[in-house]
């Protein structure tokens, strides 16, 4: 970084010659006509509290607990057995 002389004239800002490399810099940050949406994009995805959804259905599949998963009784998650808490069946170590 260059420090400042500040025993040096001072020069107008009108008088100075224009940094080429600053302006090459605001070519390329400065916007080329692309207009700006002040309107939020709503996808149809999203839906607004209070919104009536008894007619939407799930399309999750919901597969079985497997042997080695336990559903921990606290948090309600389903867990790895090595992620069980020592001394109960059916807490998760989180929760314990």
């Amino acid at each position: 970084m260059a420090g400042t002389d500040y025993d040096a004239p001072r020069v107008k800002p009108e008088e100075q010659a224009p940094d080429e490399a600053l302006e090459e810099a605001r070519a390329k940050v400065a916007p080329k006509g692309d207009k700006v949406d002040d309107e939020p994009n709503l996808d149809d995805g999203v839906t607004l509290p209070g919104a009536d959804l008894s007619g939407v259905e799930l399309e999750v599949e919901v597969a079985p607990e497997r042997a080695d998963e336990f559903t921990c009784m606290s948090c309600f998650l389903i867990n790895h057995r090595s992620q069980l808490a020592a001394g109960s069946p059916d807490h998760c170590l989180d929760c314990a």
